[in-house]
């Protein structure tokens, strides 16, 4: 038997192959940086400013404030109908507290979005386990935010969709108005009732 060697077709192909095999590692290699960058970062630090019903400040370990706008959720404007008192309601649960924030990227002012946890009772000590965000929107004070729900697992996706869909079945908040005005609608100036005076405190 004897051996014949390789066609330059066939050398051809295992050359190309192997071309085409370092392309894939190499084209692999930035999407693993990427996929790490992604991982979720956590912030703790303590609540020390709430600007609006999703919007806060938090003082790190180091003294350095961080701004952070909470993930999933949309709540209605300061000068909005229900804008105050989601921001009081917000500022109850929070300020003061030491929190903790999941987040994965900033938004184009620079703020930190994530996800907080607060402590799930009045003290400090307590598990950090309340999603701030997702209460608000149980409480029918903020929406689910689903321009930007591919950002969240599906886990949290569905509670939070299922929380708006009990707070409207409740017609808790601002879900009273028969027809309530979405902040991102508020901030381009459509819908109607645009601007109306905060209900009286519960």
């Amino acid at each position: 038997m004897f051996l014949t060697p390789r066609s330059a077709p066939a050398a051809a192909g295992a050359a190309a192959a192997a071309r085409i095999s370092l392309f894939r590692l190499v084209c692999f290699i930035p999407l693993c940086l990427a996929a790490t960058l992604a991982v979720a970062a956590e912030l703790h630090g303590t609540i020390v400013g709430v600007a609006d019903g999703d919007t806060v400040t938090v003082l790190d370990r180091a003294r350095t404030q961080h701004k952070v706008r909470l993930a999933g959720i949309d709540a209605p404007e300061r000068h909005q109908a229900f804008g105050e008192r989601a921001r009081q309601h917000l500022s109850t649960r929070v300020s003061g507290k030491d929190v903790v924030v999941v987040w994965r990227k900033r938004d184009r002012y620079g703020r930190i979005v994530g996800t907080v946890l607060a402590p799930d009772c009045d003290r400090n000590a307590c598990a950090r386990s309340l999603d701030v965000g997702l209460e608000l929107i149980g409480a029918g004070l903020a929406w689910h935010y689903k321009q930007y729900q591919h950002e969240q697992d599906p886990d949290e996706r569905q509670r939070y969709a299922d929380a708006e869909e009990a707070a409207r079945r409740s017609h808790a908040g601002l879900w009273r108005d028969a027809n309530p005005v979405a902040p991102w609608n508020f901030r381009r100036g459509t819908g109607s009732a645009q601007i109306a005076p905060n209900p009286p405190s519960m």
